[in-house]
């Protein structure tokens, strides 16, 4: 839409009426989850702005305006666009393997223009979910339950997999496919099917112990079964987030006060490990908040799915609360010892670009299904 496009009355009057359609309670409630990031990244500076908390303020505002920008655009050019932005996603992983910036023994990272060290892998959640949600809009009920036809969501589900398990990140591959995987089984995907890959899996897993898991993989797995063997060295991570959990109590310690994470006894207490934080200095109260607070997210995801009258907005809506899901729960269970660690952030609360970038991407193409749930594609499987 050109400049001059938007000063006609009837252009302005469609963009206002699509303002009008946004869901801005979805929107307050990202906002607060925000805030409440930058609250304890603060924290985290020793109640300092600089160098986290001001950053992911600004970071927040301006993708706040894009994802409001991207819930504008007609929700036909997001399908036109769902596979280009998967190829697209594709490609950066492709370039990630051959040039990509490496750290901590990962390659995982490229630098694209002023943003540095950005992590395709990101990039190919979203180009998923769009691809998915495409291909399945158009496949009747009967071929998305088990057909040959599968072959093709299984292959472009599993072409980034590979690709990220090679960077190596086992746990970002993990959530790509488990993201892919429930968007199958949400588009009707035989419930025999699952069973029985379940079954192969359980199957399959001492296997891939013994010969796919790096030597630090399989080192994580041992700490999670027992952190306490080995409490400053593999196990510090989780042990010192298991104390500064169990310090924070029913109301925690106080703004600012949480012995754990002001002494640095807390790792990547700005990053994985700040829901720990949060929990030590505002207790059960102050995490339950915030977990009502992400839930609330994914409950409205679920509210524009269902109000969305054909299968790729209702797909793509899943698929992004699917998303934003994983994330919570990934770092929520890892910082509790539920799941061995992993490099995965909280959404919209953790300091980190690549991750805040794409989460308020998803977010912008949630809030186009929501304004576009009537528009009508003309093929595909729509409500009678």
């Amino acid at each position: 839409m050109t400049v001059s496009a938007l000063t006609r009355p009837g252009e302005r009057d469609r963009l206002i009426v699509k303002l009008g359609q946004i869901d801005w309670a979805f929107c307050a409630a990202i906002c607060a989850i925000a805030f409440a990031g930058a609250a304890m990244l603060y924290s985290v500076a020793g109640g300092a702005w600089s160098p986290w908390a001001a950053q992911h303020l600004i970071r927040f505002g301006f993708w706040f305006v894009v994802m409001i920008a991207l819930a504008m655009v007609d929700l036909q050019i997001w399908f036109a666009l769902a596979y280009p932005v998967y190829a697209i996603g594709l490609v950066l992983l492709v370039a990630v393997a051959a040039h990509g910036h490496s750290a901590l023994g990962a390659q995982r990272w490229i630098n694209i223009g002023p943003i540095h060290q950005f992590q395709p892998s990101e990039v190919m959640k979203i180009g998923l979910v769009l691809a998915l949600a495409r291909f399945y809009h158009s496949l009747s009920a009967r071929s998305a339950q088990l057909s040959w036809w599968l072959l093709i969501p299984a292959a472009l589900i599993g072409m980034p997999v590979a690709l990220v398990m090679k960077q190596p990140d086992l746990g970002t591959a993990l959530l790509i496919a488990a993201i892919g995987l429930s968007m199958m089984i949400l588009a009707g995907l035989s419930l025999r099917l699952v069973i029985a890959g379940a079954l192969l899996v359980g199957v399959a897993a001492p296997l891939a112990v013994k010969f796919v898991l790096k030597p630090y993989q399989l080192t994580r797995l041992l700490t999670f079964i027992n952190p306490e063997a080995d409490k400053s060295g593999a196990g510090y991570h989780i042990m010192q987030s298991k104390i500064a959990l169990g310090s924070g109590g029913l109301l925690g310690k106080g703004f600012g006060l949480g012995s754990q994470s002001q002494l640095n006894f807390l790792p990547e207490k700005q990053t994985d490990f700040i829901f720990t934080m949060l929990g030590e200095e505002f207790g059960f109260v102050g995490g339950v908040a915030v977990l009502g607070l992400l839930a609330l997210i994914v409950l409205g995801a679920m509210g524009i799915a269902l109000r969305c009258r054909h299968q790729y907005g209702r797909l793509l809506a899943l698929g992004i609360g699917m998303n934003f899901f994983m994330y919570v729960f990934v770092n929520v269970a890892m910082v509790m010892g539920a799941i061995p660690v992993g490099g995965v952030p909280l959404p919209l609360v953790s300091h980190g670009g690549s991750a805040m970038i794409m989460v308020m991407v998803g977010f912008g193409l949630l809030m186009s299904v929501h304004v576009h749930r009537d528009v009508e594609f003309g093929e595909g499987r729509d409500n009678p």
